[in-house]
Protein backbone atom coordinates (compact mmCIF):
# COMPACT_ATOMS: atom_id res chain seq x y z
CA UNK A 1 0.00 0.00 0.00
CA UNK A 2 1.34 3.40 -1.03
CA UNK A 3 2.06 5.82 1.84
CA UNK A 4 -0.27 8.40 0.31
CA UNK A 5 -3.20 6.05 0.43
CA UNK A 6 -2.33 4.82 3.91
CA UNK A 7 -2.20 8.44 5.16
CA UNK A 8 -5.54 9.24 3.54
CA UNK A 9 -7.03 6.11 5.11
CA UNK A 10 -5.78 7.07 8.58
CA UNK A 11 -7.06 10.64 8.28
CA UNK A 12 -10.44 9.34 7.10
CA UNK A 13 -10.60 6.98 10.09
CA UNK A 14 -9.86 9.86 12.49
CA UNK A 15 -12.55 12.03 10.88
CA UNK A 16 -14.98 9.14 11.04
CA UNK A 17 -14.27 8.59 14.74
CA UNK A 18 -14.70 12.28 15.57
CA UNK A 19 -17.94 12.52 13.63
CA UNK A 20 -19.27 9.38 15.36
CA UNK A 21 -18.47 10.84 18.80
CA UNK A 22 -20.08 14.16 17.87
CA UNK A 23 -23.20 12.43 16.54
CA UNK A 24 -23.55 10.19 19.59
CA UNK A 25 -23.10 13.17 21.94
CA UNK A 26 -25.63 15.17 19.95
CA UNK A 27 -28.24 12.40 20.18
CA UNK A 28 -27.70 11.90 23.89
CA UNK A 29 -27.81 15.53 25.07
CA UNK A 30 -30.68 17.96 25.59
CA UNK A 31 -29.47 21.19 24.03
CA UNK A 32 -30.70 21.14 20.46
CA UNK A 33 -32.74 24.25 21.17
CA UNK A 34 -32.65 26.61 24.17
CA UNK A 35 -35.07 29.26 25.36
CA UNK A 36 -34.06 32.30 27.41
CA UNK A 37 -36.77 33.79 29.60
CA UNK A 38 -36.97 35.93 32.78
CA UNK A 39 -36.49 33.82 35.91
CA UNK A 40 -39.77 32.95 37.62
CA UNK A 41 -39.00 33.61 41.27
CA UNK A 42 -42.23 32.50 42.89
CA UNK A 43 -44.26 29.34 43.11
CA UNK A 44 -47.77 30.55 42.59
CA UNK A 45 -50.67 28.22 41.88
CA UNK A 46 -50.27 28.96 38.17
CA UNK A 47 -46.60 28.01 38.24
CA UNK A 48 -47.29 24.81 40.13
CA UNK A 49 -49.98 23.92 37.61
CA UNK A 50 -47.57 24.47 34.72
CA UNK A 51 -44.89 22.31 36.34
CA UNK A 52 -47.41 19.53 37.01
CA UNK A 53 -48.76 19.62 33.45
CA UNK A 54 -45.22 19.64 32.04
CA UNK A 55 -44.38 16.41 33.87
CA UNK A 56 -47.67 14.74 33.01
CA UNK A 57 -47.74 11.79 30.62
CA UNK A 58 -50.71 13.44 28.91
CA UNK A 59 -48.97 16.75 28.22
CA UNK A 60 -49.60 17.84 24.65
CA UNK A 61 -47.34 19.90 22.41
CA UNK A 62 -48.74 23.27 23.50
CA UNK A 63 -48.62 22.40 27.21
CA UNK A 64 -44.95 21.48 27.37
CA UNK A 65 -43.90 24.24 24.96
CA UNK A 66 -45.59 26.86 27.15
CA UNK A 67 -43.50 25.58 30.06
CA UNK A 68 -40.34 25.61 27.92
CA UNK A 69 -40.99 29.24 26.96
CA UNK A 70 -41.62 30.30 30.56
CA UNK A 71 -38.87 28.42 32.41
CA UNK A 72 -35.68 28.62 30.30
CA UNK A 73 -36.44 25.31 28.62
CA UNK A 74 -34.12 23.19 26.54
CA UNK A 75 -35.07 20.56 23.98
CA UNK A 76 -33.24 17.46 22.82
CA UNK A 77 -34.25 14.58 20.60
CA UNK A 78 -35.20 12.50 23.61
CA UNK A 79 -35.95 14.89 26.47
CA UNK A 80 -37.35 18.30 27.34
CA UNK A 81 -36.08 20.26 30.36
CA UNK A 82 -37.11 23.32 32.35
CA UNK A 83 -35.37 25.26 35.13
CA UNK A 84 -37.49 25.91 38.24
CA UNK A 85 -36.88 27.00 41.85
CA UNK A 86 -35.55 24.21 44.06
CA UNK A 87 -37.54 25.32 47.11
CA UNK A 88 -41.17 26.00 46.36
CA UNK A 89 -43.41 28.36 48.30
CA UNK A 90 -47.11 29.01 48.30
CA UNK A 91 -46.38 32.72 48.40
CA UNK A 92 -44.10 35.03 46.48
CA UNK A 93 -40.79 35.65 48.29
CA UNK A 94 -40.21 39.34 48.95
CA UNK A 95 -36.89 39.41 47.13
CA UNK A 96 -34.35 37.20 45.47
CA UNK A 97 -31.51 35.99 47.72
CA UNK A 98 -28.30 34.07 47.21
CA UNK A 99 -30.02 30.97 48.58
CA UNK A 100 -32.61 31.09 45.81
CA UNK A 101 -31.42 27.99 43.93
CA UNK A 102 -32.69 26.79 40.60
CA UNK A 103 -32.81 23.16 39.49
CA UNK A 104 -33.32 21.58 36.08
CA UNK A 105 -36.06 19.01 35.70
CA UNK A 106 -36.19 16.85 32.57
CA UNK A 107 -38.95 14.68 31.14
CA UNK A 108 -38.22 12.06 28.48
CA UNK A 109 -40.32 11.78 25.35
CA UNK A 110 -42.00 8.39 25.17
CA UNK A 111 -41.74 6.38 21.97
CA UNK A 112 -45.41 7.08 21.38
CA UNK A 113 -44.79 10.85 21.68
CA UNK A 114 -42.05 10.61 19.07
CA UNK A 115 -44.53 9.27 16.52
CA UNK A 116 -47.72 11.04 17.60
CA UNK A 117 -49.38 13.33 15.05
CA UNK A 118 -48.89 17.08 15.26
CA UNK A 119 -51.94 19.31 14.91
CA UNK A 120 -52.42 22.37 12.74
CA UNK A 121 -53.21 24.33 15.89
CA UNK A 122 -50.98 22.88 18.66
CA UNK A 123 -53.08 21.71 21.58
CA UNK A 124 -56.33 21.72 19.57
CA UNK A 125 -57.11 18.15 18.56
CA UNK A 126 -59.99 19.31 16.39
CA UNK A 127 -57.82 21.45 14.12
CA UNK A 128 -56.65 18.55 11.94
CA UNK A 129 -53.32 16.80 11.52
CA UNK A 130 -50.34 18.81 10.27
CA UNK A 131 -48.63 16.18 8.12
CA UNK A 132 -45.58 18.32 7.35
CA UNK A 133 -44.67 18.94 10.99
CA UNK A 134 -45.53 15.35 11.88
CA UNK A 135 -43.09 13.85 9.39
CA UNK A 136 -40.43 16.47 10.06
CA UNK A 137 -40.50 15.47 13.75
CA UNK A 138 -40.31 11.77 12.93
CA UNK A 139 -37.42 12.28 10.51
CA UNK A 140 -35.42 14.43 12.96
CA UNK A 141 -35.75 11.58 15.49
CA UNK A 142 -34.98 8.64 13.18
CA UNK A 143 -32.33 9.99 10.82
CA UNK A 144 -29.58 10.51 13.46
CA UNK A 145 -29.86 6.86 14.49
CA UNK A 146 -29.71 5.77 10.85
CA UNK A 147 -26.61 7.93 10.40
CA UNK A 148 -24.94 6.45 13.47
CA UNK A 149 -25.78 2.93 12.33
CA UNK A 150 -24.35 3.51 8.85
CA UNK A 151 -21.08 4.80 10.31
CA UNK A 152 -20.77 1.82 12.65
CA UNK A 153 -21.41 -0.57 9.75
CA UNK A 154 -18.84 1.29 7.67
CA UNK A 155 -16.34 0.92 10.51
CA UNK A 156 -16.80 -2.86 10.43
CA UNK A 157 -16.11 -2.90 6.70
CA UNK A 158 -13.02 -0.74 7.25
CA UNK A 159 -11.82 -3.18 9.91
CA UNK A 160 -12.24 -6.04 7.45
CA UNK A 161 -10.25 -4.04 4.90
CA UNK A 162 -7.38 -3.69 7.40
CA UNK A 163 -7.44 -7.42 8.12
CA UNK A 164 -7.40 -8.19 4.39
CA UNK A 165 -4.67 -5.56 3.85
CA UNK A 166 -6.64 -4.07 0.99
CA UNK A 167 -8.09 -0.62 0.46
CA UNK A 168 -10.65 -1.71 -2.12
CA UNK A 169 -13.44 -2.66 0.39
CA UNK A 170 -13.22 0.85 1.81
CA UNK A 171 -15.19 2.10 -1.21
CA UNK A 172 -18.22 0.64 0.57
CA UNK A 173 -17.14 2.43 3.76
CA UNK A 174 -16.94 5.70 1.85
CA UNK A 175 -20.41 5.22 0.37
CA UNK A 176 -21.85 4.41 3.80
CA UNK A 177 -20.27 7.56 5.25
CA UNK A 178 -21.71 9.57 2.37
CA UNK A 179 -25.19 8.22 3.14
CA UNK A 180 -24.61 8.89 6.86
CA UNK A 181 -23.69 12.49 6.09
CA UNK A 182 -26.86 12.91 4.03
CA UNK A 183 -28.91 11.50 6.91
CA UNK A 184 -27.27 13.86 9.39
CA UNK A 185 -27.81 16.82 7.08
CA UNK A 186 -31.42 15.74 6.60
CA UNK A 187 -31.94 15.51 10.36
CA UNK A 188 -30.52 18.99 10.94
CA UNK A 189 -32.66 20.43 8.12
CA UNK A 190 -35.81 18.75 9.47
CA UNK A 191 -35.13 20.10 12.95
CA UNK A 192 -34.64 23.67 11.74
CA UNK A 193 -37.79 23.50 9.59
CA UNK A 194 -39.79 21.99 12.45
CA UNK A 195 -38.71 24.69 14.92
CA UNK A 196 -39.53 27.49 12.48
CA UNK A 197 -42.98 26.04 11.75
CA UNK A 198 -43.65 25.57 15.48
CA UNK A 199 -42.79 29.20 16.23
CA UNK A 200 -45.18 30.29 13.50
CA UNK A 201 -47.94 28.40 15.32
CA UNK A 202 -46.85 29.32 18.87
CA UNK A 203 -45.29 32.77 19.01
CA UNK A 204 -42.66 33.34 21.67
CA UNK A 205 -43.88 35.46 24.61
CA UNK A 206 -42.45 38.91 25.24
CA UNK A 207 -38.89 38.93 26.65
CA UNK A 208 -38.40 35.29 25.59
CA UNK A 209 -35.80 34.38 22.99
CA UNK A 210 -34.67 31.10 21.49
CA UNK A 211 -31.49 29.82 19.89
CA UNK A 212 -30.01 26.58 18.67
CA UNK A 213 -27.83 24.91 21.30
CA UNK A 214 -24.49 23.13 21.27
CA UNK A 215 -26.04 19.69 20.74
CA UNK A 216 -27.45 20.98 17.46
CA UNK A 217 -24.04 22.44 16.57
CA UNK A 218 -22.39 19.05 17.14
CA UNK A 219 -24.76 17.48 14.61
CA UNK A 220 -24.02 20.32 12.16
CA UNK A 221 -20.26 19.73 12.51
CA UNK A 222 -20.66 15.96 12.22
CA UNK A 223 -22.15 16.15 8.71
CA UNK A 224 -19.16 17.77 6.90
CA UNK A 225 -16.77 15.47 8.78
CA UNK A 226 -18.69 12.50 7.42
CA UNK A 227 -18.53 13.92 3.90
CA UNK A 228 -14.77 14.50 4.17
CA UNK A 229 -14.19 10.99 5.51
CA UNK A 230 -16.30 9.59 2.69
CA UNK A 231 -14.31 11.48 0.05
CA UNK A 232 -10.97 10.26 1.47
CA UNK A 233 -12.13 6.64 1.73
CA UNK A 234 -13.41 6.57 -1.85
CA UNK A 235 -10.40 8.45 -3.27
CA UNK A 236 -7.87 6.21 -1.54
CA UNK A 237 -9.62 2.99 -2.54
CA UNK A 238 -10.33 4.01 -6.13
CA UNK A 239 -6.91 5.53 -6.86
CA UNK A 240 -5.06 2.65 -5.22
CA UNK A 241 -7.08 0.15 -7.27
CA UNK A 242 -6.42 2.11 -10.46
CA UNK A 243 -2.66 2.24 -9.88
CA UNK A 244 -2.62 -1.45 -9.01
CA UNK A 245 -4.41 -2.28 -12.29
CA UNK A 246 -1.98 -0.15 -14.32
CA UNK A 247 1.01 -1.72 -12.61
CA UNK A 248 -0.35 -5.20 -13.27
CA UNK A 249 -0.96 -4.38 -16.93
CA UNK A 250 2.59 -3.01 -17.20
CA UNK A 251 4.08 -6.18 -15.75
CA UNK A 252 2.04 -8.35 -18.12
CA UNK A 253 3.19 -6.26 -21.07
Amino acid sequence: MDNRFATAFVIACVLSLISTIYMAASIGTDFWYEYRSPVQENSSDLNKSIWTDFASDEADEKTYNDALFRYNGTMGLWRRCITIPQNTYWYSPPERTDSFDMVTKCISFTLNEQFVEKFVDPGNHNSGIDLLRTYLWRCQFLLPFVSLGLMCFGALIGLCACICRSLYPTIATGILHLLAGLCTLGSVSCYVAGIELLHQKLELPENVSGEFGWSFCLACVSAPLQFMASALFIWAAHTNRKEYTLMKAYRVA
